[in-house]
């Protein structure tokens, strides 16, 4: 079976920094893998070089089998991504964001799919609103409903819930689950160990551009019993 994505030997550096260094991961069709590391650990820029956005140094990346530089028009029709970063047009309402986004990928007639989309990511009430009136937290929803717009069988969420309310967070992963169980494929990078272990079947740790650990969630559980999350809160006084 060829996997969903194969990443091979990656390497990506700036400067004299070392982003990736020589990442090998293959993921199966249908898996839901959590990618798993401090900031810094090159989580995003694998998720960029998958993207096409960057291009690594060496190494390969497959989708499905499409070469990501080679055949990327392909590679990418098979792939949804969810950025970190909140990026919109400011001059379109959410519904016409929706519309445009599915005629990147040639898709004219999608608004019954987009109507799901919105309801599940109860965008329902602001699919006339325009983008710029939006929350952080309501901007964020659409940048998932864009990533699923037309329907790709990889889905990859780069922090998806970050700054996000506990409501949302639970919703967005109850429509996730339910993608994952007709048979997408998701990618999930996220600070939040809980989620991690909650929706995985198997996780990559990484840290410095290195995969230090695979396995299955339950095999990495069971060799970390006491693994937990510090948090260090610094109090500044105000003058």
């Amino acid at each position: 079976m060829v996997p969903a994505v194969s990443i091979v030997d990656v390497v990506k550096r700036f400067g004299s920094l070392q982003a990736l260094a020589g990442v090998s991961l293959a993921i199966e069709p249908g898996e839901f893998f959590g990618l798993l590391g401090p900031n810094g650990a090159g989580k995003t820029t694998l998720i960029s070089s998958l993207a096409g956005l960057l291009r690594p140094d060496s190494g390969s990346i497959q989708v499905l089998g499409h070469d990501v530089i080679r055949d990327f028009r392909e590679a990418r029709r098979l792939l949804g991504v969810v950025p970190q970063e909140l990026v919109f047009d400011p001059f379109f309402n959410v519904r016409e964001t929706l519309r445009i986004q599915s005629g990147y990928f040639g898709i004219r007639t999608n608004d019954d799919w987009i109507d799901e989309i919105l309801h599940n990511l109860d965008l329902t009430s602001k699919a006339e609103v325009n983008m710029r009136r939006l929350s952080g937290g309501m901007k964020r929803r659409v940048l998932v409903a864009q990533a699923l717009v037309h329907k790709p069988p990889v889905i990859v969420l780069d922090e998806p819930t970050a700054g996000v309310d506990v409501e949302l967070r639970q919703g967005l992963w109850q429509f996730i689950r339910r993608l994952n169980g007709e048979g997408h494929t998701i990618i999930l990078t996220t600070h939040y160990l809980e989620e991690a272990e909650a929706l995985c079947n198997r996780i990559a740790l990484m840290k410095l551009g290195r995969v230090i650990a695979l396995d299955t969630t339950a095999n990495l559980m069971a060799a970390h019993p006491g693994a937990s999350l510090e948090a260090v809160f610094v109090r500044t006084l105000q003058q």
